[in-house]
C-alpha cells in the first residue's frame, strides 16, 4: 500500500511504501476496542468517595430496645437506613481500576488501528518540517495538506521535534505524538495522521513482529553439554540398578522317616 508524501511547502513530491507487517494485516475491531478501554480504565482516579456507618459521625448506641416497644428493630444512629448514617455499597476513593494486557495483543491492536487507517486512506507523509517556531506557518501548510481543520490529526515524529511541536500546539486537534508511543486511542480517535520521514521506520522496529531465527549450528552446540550430562547420568542410575546382592541358600534335607 502507497500513500502520498508532501514537501515542507505543501507540495506533493512523490508515494511511500507502507510496511505491510503495519499497516496490512487483520483488522480485529474487537482487539482495538479491548486496548483502547484498557488505556481509559487506566486513566481513571476514583475521586467519587462517601462515608460508610463506621466512619460517620455518631454513637453507637443501640436507639432503644430490641423487643417489647412495637417499633421495628433499629440499631446505632449510623445505620445506612437513619438520615446522617453511613452509606451502603456507596463509591470508594480506594477502587482500582487498573488493567493489563500483554504486549502481544497490545502490539497487534496497534497494527489492527493503523490496518484500519490505511484502508480509510486517512495517512499521509511528510518530508519535513523547518526549525522556525511559527503557528502561521503550521496553519497554512494544513491548509495545503490534504487534510481538515478542525477535525484531530496527529503528527507521527520519529524524535522529538521542537519546532513541529510548538508550532501546533495552539491549533484546536492538532498533536503530535513519537512514533515508539504509538497507541490505538491516537490513532483510531483521528480523522487524519501525518508520518513525518523516519517515523514509519522506527514504528516498524519498535511494533513489527520480530522473528525469533536460530540457527542449527548454534543450538546444537548448546545442546551438546546437556546431552552429555544426561548421558553420565543415566548410566550412573544403570550401574546402580546392575549390582545385585549375592543371597547363599541353604539345603533342605528330607525328614527321616
Amino acid at each position: 500500500m502507497k500513500i502520498d508524501v508532501f514537501s515542507m511547502t505543501g507540495t506533493k513530491k512523490g508515494t511511500w511504501d507502507l510496511p505491510e507487517e503495519l499497516f496490512e494485516t487483520v483488522i480485529n475491531e474487537g482487539l482495538i476496542h479491548q486496548f483502547v478501554t484498557l488505556q481509559q480504565s487506566n486513566r481513571r482516579i476514583a475521586i467519587a468517595h462517601v462515608k460508610s456507618r463506621g466512619e460517620v459521625q455518631g454513637s453507637t448506641h443501640k436507639l432503644y430496645a430490641q423487643k417489647h416497644t412495637g417499633r421495628a428493630r433499629r440499631g446505632s444512629v449510623r445505620s445506612p437506613l437513619l438520615r446522617g448514617g453511613g452509606k451502603a455499597f456507596g463509591p470508594r476513593n480506594t477502587n482500582n481500576f487498573t488493567k493489563d494486557m500483554p504486549r502481544a495483543m497490545r502490539h497487534a491492536a496497534l497494527r489492527a488501528a493503523l490496518s484500519l487507517m490505511a484502508k480509510r486512506q486517512a495517512i499521509f507523509g511528510l518530508e519535513g518540517y523547518p526549525e522556525q517556531i511559527k503557528t502561521k506557518d503550521a496553519v497554512a501548510l494544513l491548509k495545503k495538506l490534504p487534510v481538515e481543520l478542525g477535525r484531530r490529526i496527529v503528527f507521527v515524529m520519529p524524535s522529538p521535534n521542537k519546532a513541529l511541536t510548538l508550532s501546533t500546539r495552539n491549533i484546536p486537534n492538532v498533536s503530535t505524538l513519537l512514533a515508539a508511543y504509538l497507541n490505538p486511542e491516537s490513532v483510531v480517535s483521528a480523522r487524519s495522521i501525518v508520518f513525518l520521514e523516519g517515523s514509519l521506520e522506527k514504528a516498524q522496529e519498535v511494533f513489527g513482529k520480530k522473528k525469533r531465527e536460530r540457527s542449527a549450528g548454534k543450538s546444537a552446540v548448546a545442546e551438546a553439554p546437556v546431552a552429555e550430562i544426561k548421558r553420565s547420568k543415566m548410566i550412573k542410575k544403570t550401574t546402580k540398578t546392575t549390582k545385585k546382592t549375592t543371597t547363599t541358600k541353604k539345603k533342605v534335607s528330607a525328614p527321616s522317616a
